[in-house]
């Protein structure tokens, strides 16, 4: 008898980003705002951060909100009917609900049904996980089209008196559609963990020890010193792994969108990679603040805004964050 042989899909050859769009929270919060409770002052946060303000959300916008912003703008700049979306990724460490999750509820409300929708937890480095999943899904006929956002409203999860990462933390959202190319778009991605220095970036609660009354409601924390050493040298590294896998150097970039987590590490990366002054540096921190896996995409969306002469050049992009969590790839700009 002859074994019945299964059928595998397979895809395009190629996919690229196709548009870009974005959120961000309605309140301007400026470092005087937050001095106070961590007796602090505007220079010192702007020494050590880069940061001068921060967007974050009113109480009653929640990060799926956000989320429908960016994702509607992303997908009436690509041209392309929210039905064939057939993948929605979502990255988040901020969704007010266990489940269901945030993509499915999104891919209902901006009309992409019955796509399928799925949240991800990869803290910062979570857009590059999203658009790594994506491209792999398309190039494999899994799905034709995808819809990948990072949405996080960090207000929700910050203690006004934590000197270690409270002051860093914005809300908003960005949203890219990926699709079918005719020419590489999206390089491989180079990504990974280190789940043994879990504890330099967490909650410093579970949810089971506030349900309990054992603790406060959970908030961020993040041993300043340990996340800016790793981040610095590690994710150097990496960044350069990253332009070897996509067969480039850092002399073709365009511009580099590095998550926003502090400026001092977005300087000091652009100097170990020795970035030619033809590249271009998302520096989106300095009024928007750490958000975490919208980050990147909130990044290159005003990089595009103020410099529309990057679309079609090469940008390199590297998440990384809480669980020691990294990724990166290089990707061609919408």
């Amino acid at each position: 008898m002859t074994k019945p042989t299964l059928q595998q899909s397979h895809g395009p050859a190629f996919t690229r980003i196709l548009s870009v769009g974005a959120a961000r929270g309605d309140l301007t919060v400026p470092n005087d705002d937050l001095v106070g409770p961590i007796d602090s002052s505007d220079e010192w946060i702007q020494q050590r951060t880069g940061i001068i303000s921060r967007v974050r959300a009113s109480q009653g916008i929640e990060a799926v909100d956000l989320a429908v912003v960016a994702a509607t703008e992303a997908i009436e700049k690509s041209g392309i009917d929210p039905t064939l979306i057939d993948a929605v990724i979502v990255a988040t460490i901020s969704n007010g609900r266990q489940t269901p999750s945030m993509a499915a509820v999104l891919a209902d409300k901006v009309g992409a049904n019955p796509a399928a929708a799925y949240d991800i937890n990869a803290a910062c480095a979570g857009y590059a996980y999203a658009v790594a999943q994506a491209d792999a899904l398309i190039r494999t006929g899994v799905a034709h089209y995808a819809l990948v956002v990072g949405a996080e409203k960090l207000s929700d999860l910050v203690d006004p008196t934590d000197r270690s990462i409270s002051f860093l933390l914005g809300d908003g959202a960005g949203a890219v559609v990926i699709g079918p190319s005719d020419y590489p778009g999206i390089s491989s991605t180079v990504w990974g963990s280190d789940g043994s220095k879990a504890g330099a970036i967490q909650m410093n609660h579970t949810l089971q020890e506030y349900h309990r009354g054992e603790s406060e409601w959970p908030t961020l924390r993040q041993e300043g010193q340990t996340v800016f050493r790793w981040a610095v040298w590690d994710m150097a590294k990496v960044a350069k792994q990253a332009l070897e896998a996509a067969g480039v150097t850092s002399a073709d970039l365009a511009a580099f969108i590095p998550h926003q987590a502090n400026m001092r590490i977005i300087d000091e990366f652009a100097k170990l990679l020795k970035l030619p002054e033809s590249v271009v540096i998302a520096r989106d921190i300095a009024t928007t603040g750490n958000t975490s896996s919208a980050s990147i995409p909130l990044a290159t969306h005003t990089l595009l805004a103020e410099h529309p002469e990057l679309s079609g050049g090469l940008a390199l992009q590297i998440g990384f964050g809480a669980g020691l969590v990294f990724g990166a790839q290089v990707v061609v700009l919408p």
